[in-house]
This record gives structure tokens, C-alpha cells and sequence, in this order.
């Protein structure tokens, strides 16, 4: 069994209190912040923004626009949509990247591993061999091989 340690994260779960305002609701009503606030691409229903705290160059988050909470909550609309909109980022980092394969999930409730309560959205982690390697687990260390405005820009380009 291969385990995905992120020791990095700690960074944003100090800072992050679930008393905070919520990032994805901020980036919603900052449509002219798009690319301050790391948004890849918007929908009817949902949009398309880079993780701040990456496992992995190009990690991104799909999420409705509406501040919901769990999968049931959201409307047909908008279940299909986070999915297009996945896929279509998937091809975006393909074409960027060349990843050799992706991680996606959801993660609902803390114990869960969710960061952000209250908002749910889809992480898309692009993943190559050797992307994880003994620099994290022995030096606690992570190598980004790039930073995120650089792959920002790649990823808008395919997108």
C-alpha cells in the first residue's frame, strides 16, 4: 500500500478556521479577480480554481457556485456540471502537463479530511511516477517543479 503523506497542508490547517469566510464564495462574487484568485474557468454552475496548498503541480478544485455542503444538496445541474467541468480540466492538464494518471475526490466532514467545510468541491490532482518521492517523507520536504501563477498559465492556456 502506497500512502499519500502531505505534511505541507499543515500550513493552511493552522491558519484555516471553520469561522473563516469561505474562499470559494469569495472567488464567486470576484468574477475580475479570476486570475488574482487562481480560477481556471467558470461554468453556469460551478467553477474551476487551482489549489492554493498543492499535492501536486496543478492541483485544482471544481465547486458549485453555491455554497452547499454535500452532494445531495446540489442540484442535478450542478452534479453534472462539476463533473464536465472536471473533465474538461483533466484534458487541460493533460495537455499541459502530461501527467501519467490523476487522483480525484471529495472529501466530506473534517474527520474526512476536508479543509474547507460547508463548500464542497472536487480535488483533480494530476500524478506522475516518482511525483512523491523520499524528499517528503525523509527531508520533509516537497519539490514543486513549478510554481502556481507558472502553471496557472499553462493550465488557462488548455483550458
Amino acid at each position: 500500500m502506497q500512502l499519500l503523506w502531505a505534511p505541507w497542508r499543515v500550513i493552511y490547517i493552522k491558519k484555516h478556521s471553520d469561522k473563516a469566510p469561505c474562499f470559494l464564495c469569495a472567488f464567486v462574487r470576484q468574477p475580475k479577480k479570476d486570475k488574482a484568485n487562481l480560477v481556471v474557468g467558470r461554468g453556469r454552475t460551478c467553477l474551476v480554481a487551482m489549489n492554493r496548498y498543492p499535492y501536486a503541480v496543478g492541483h485544482l478544485m471544481v465547486a458549485p457556485v453555491a455554497h452547499k455542503g454535500t452532494l445531495k444538496e446540489l442540484s442535478d445541474e450542478e452534479r453534472t456540471e462539476m463533473l464536465a467541468l472536471a473533465a474538461r480540466a483533466q484534458e487541460a492538464l493533460q495537455r499541459a502537463f502530461k501527467p501519467g494518471g490523476y487522483n480525484l475526490g471529495i472529501n466530506l466532514g473534517r474527520v474526512a479530511g476536508a479543509g474547507l467545510l460547508g463548500h464542497v468541491h472536487l480535488h483533480l490532482v494530476p500524478r506522475w511516477d516518482g511525483d512523491h518521492n523520499f524528499m517528503a517523507v525523509t527531508g520533509d520536504t516537497k519539490v514543486m517543479p513549478m510554481g502556481l501563477r507558472e502553471a496557472y498559465g499553462a493550465i488557462v492556456r488548455h483550458y
